[in-house]
């Protein structure tokens, strides 16, 4: 967590609303592999970073709630008896589709301030929506003893999304911030929404993001398209969910669909096999071992799920020239986004160096680069 962000936030709040405030900290998440698995009721396997959402927050003396959003300087009252959606509304509908999502329970809140921010870089894919959506439900049950649990919150958390800010999400990123553990990493069932911890030691490796920054609008229609791919494929082989598919099952169907389409489900079969690999070698200590499977991981989602694109299949392909990487791939929906790296330590500054210059010359555009540490969910600070 960023102490000096912190410090920063309860100045401002003790600034604005005269009062001491509860302070809480939400991650945002990564995910080492196990890409697009999570509408097909497979595994993926996140973790919570360092980097997040700081928000604090205390009941308010007025009969009005008011929440200043602390990177935009921007302040925003209402009441808690007229919740609806903004039209782009921004930052303001997460915050109101979770107070719309508890009042739904039949929980009643009175009104509160709160002061955020956070130093997740925009745009970078590391999920600063459900951090925020978290920061807020997690704040309001510890002032208002709502006694709501954590899975009630991530759900809360996930409805905000579908419901006001129009993102049809799956649980992983609520999942992630909420429930993350400091130096692990969660192997998450997507169907039962259970997950089991998987200590990792990187060993003289460490994890690095380059951020592509850009984001090709290509990503809305792509996903739409297979992810009902996906769902006709299961619904011919009478099955739940593409996890249910074997691929052998799958290649009794492969004279019935279009070869596009067969490697979409292909590439979806094998990723739900590699993700559940990757613990078994986080398991045994083989760091190596997972980086192929990283490797493998982008292979499949350039060639077979066709999400990637020039900038992401750049920065890998400059990794796997490099000895210090031993795994890369892009990470998150696609067409954009950041690339997740398994690196030599001692090899960041020279990889790094040798990267964001090639990268400024091929595209003519920067590219960001990141070193997290894998955080706790989102709790208390105190």
């Amino acid at each position: 967590m960023n102490k000096p962000l912190k410090e920063k936030i309860v100045s401002k709040f003790i600034k604005i609303y005269k009062s001491q405030p509860l302070v809480i900290f939400s991650p945002g998440r990564i995910n080492l592999i196990g890409e697009h698995t999570d509408y097909n009721d497979g595994y993926v396997f996140p973790a919570a970073i360092d980097k997040g959402i700081i928000a604090a927050v205390e009941k308010s003396k007025t009969n009005y709630c008011s929440v200043y959003a602390y990177d935009k300087k921007e302040k925003y009252q209402f009441n808690l008896d007229s919740i609806a959606p903004i039209p782009n509304g921004g930052w303001r509908n997460y915050i109101l589709g979770v107070i719309s999502e508890i009042q739904k329970k039949g929980i009643g809140l009175s009104p509160f301030n709160i002061v955020f921010g956070g130093d997740i870089p925009d745009g970078a894919g590391l999920s600063s929506s459900a951090a925020l959506e978290n920061s807020i439900v997690f704040g309001l049950n510890e002032l208002f003893q709502l006694e709501l649990s954590k899975k009630d919150m991530i759900f809360i958390s996930q409805k905000a999304e579908h419901n006001y800010v129009g993102v049809k999400c799956g649980i992983m990123d609520q999942y992630a911030s909420m429930f993350g553990k400091e130096d692990h990493f969660l192997l998450l069932d997507c169907r039962t929404i259970e997950s089991k911890a998987y200590q990792i030691d990187l060993k003289g490796y460490e994890l690095l993001l380059i951020n592509t920054n850009v984001k090709h609008n290509l990503s809305d229609s792509a996903y739409n398209n297979r992810r009902s791919v996906c769902e006709n494929v299961s619904t011919m082989l009478h099955k739940k969910a593409l996890r249910d598919v074997t691929e052998k099952e799958l290649l009794a169907l492969k004279d019935k669909i279009s070869d596009d389409d067969y490697q979409k489900a292909s590439y979806i079969i094998q990723e739900i096999n590699r993700t559940q690999k990757s613990a078994e070698a986080i398991k045994s200590d083989d760091i190596l071992k997972l980086g192929q499977l990283i490797y493998q991981s982008h292979a499949g989602l350039q060639h077979q799920y066709k999400v990637s694109c020039d900038e992401l299949d750049f920065l890998v392909d400059k990794a796997k020239e490099s000895n210090a990487v031993i795994g890369s791939r892009m990470m998150g929906g696609g067409f954009g986004g950041c690339t997740i790296n398994l690196i030599e330590k001692n090899q960041i500054n020279n990889f790094t160096s040798e990267v964001t210059k090639s990268y400024k010359t091929k595209f003519d555009n920067e590219c960001s680069i990141y070193q997290i540490k894998l955080s706790s969910g989102t709790h208390l600070v105190t």
